[in-house]
């Protein structure tokens, strides 16, 4: 959704929203503000969208149509005390929205796949959205994984990414000619490795890895724990690949499919 579409853009959030929260949660968090005139009042129509506003864990975000143009903001409280405002760009202001809808998702042990169809609908880029792998260049994807991370993730996960990308890389060219082996470790390279990444980048830094889940763990554990099921995983493939197992390399492509089948992160529910 361009921005240069404000009345489009509110109306798709106003629409689109409610469907990317976990049930029961909108009618929690997220207000809509409309302005009915006579004619869709007579018409039963729900009127004109001028203001949204979320209650996220970090920000409260508003989003107000004014003049033909929008106003953006994004507040922090505590207690209901207003302790800092401030007026971010539009696209600034739409990556905080994402980021605290996947909040909302993993709190409430929500689909957080709901949330990337919601935000892909109104082409909202969703944060996480450069660590993808593409197959048509799957080494170059796979080592420039940890260094899109570096910074955005403690040390030691990026170096687990690392040593399950070599893992892969060089198992690749073990696996080339035999097509069910070789898809079997593409789609680990270019499916789950960076979709698991991609759950965990949605979640802002701080929360991610301080906010206690029901299980007692942070998201941050619950990446480490992913990835170590992964880099065992991988590792497994690997051995197979050079024995020339074609049963136990695709053994552990089936237990893969079903440890990575969702789109996030595996939080607790």
């Amino acid at each position: 959704m361009s921005p240069q579409d404000p009345r489009d853009l509110m109306e798709g959030l106003a629409e689109r929203l409610p469907t990317a929260l976990p049930d029961g949660v909108a009618d929690a968090v997220l207000e809509v503000e409309r302005e009915r005139s006579m004619g869709d009042r007579l018409a039963g129509r729900p009127g004109t969208v001028t203001a949204l506003r979320l209650r996220g864990p970090e920000y409260v975000l508003a989003l107000r149509l004014g003049k033909g143009r929008l106003v953006a903001e994004a507040q922090r409280e505590v207690r209901g005390v207003v302790i800092a405002r401030q007026t971010p760009p539009l696209a600034t202001w739409l990556e905080l929205l994402s980021r605290q809808l996947h909040v909302l998702a993993a709190e409430a042990a929500g689909d957080a796949a709901a949330v990337s169809r919601a935000l892909a609908a109104l082409g909202v880029a969703e944060p996480g959205s450069d660590l993808v792998v593409d197959p048509a260049d799957v080494a170059g994807g796979v080592r420039a994984l940890p260094l899109r991370l570096s910074g955005r993730v403690p040390d030691d996960v990026v170096a687990t990414i690392q040593r399950i990308g070599d893992v892969l890389l060089d198992t690749l060219p073990r696996v080339s000619g035999s097509l069910q082996q070789e898809q079997t470790v593409l789609r680990t390279a270019t499916d789950y490795l960076p979709r698991t990444l991609q759950a965990y980048a949605a979640l802002p830094a701080p929360w991610a890895q301080t906010h206690r889940l029901p299980d007692g763990g942070t998201a941050l554990d619950a990446l480490r724990a992913q990835l170590a099921v992964l880099e065992q995983a991988t590792a497994r493939m690997h051995d197979a690949a050079v024995g020339a197992d074609a049963s136990a390399l695709l053994a552990n492509g089936s237990f893969l499919a079903d440890r990575f089948a969702r789109s996030s992160i595996d939080l607790p529910e």
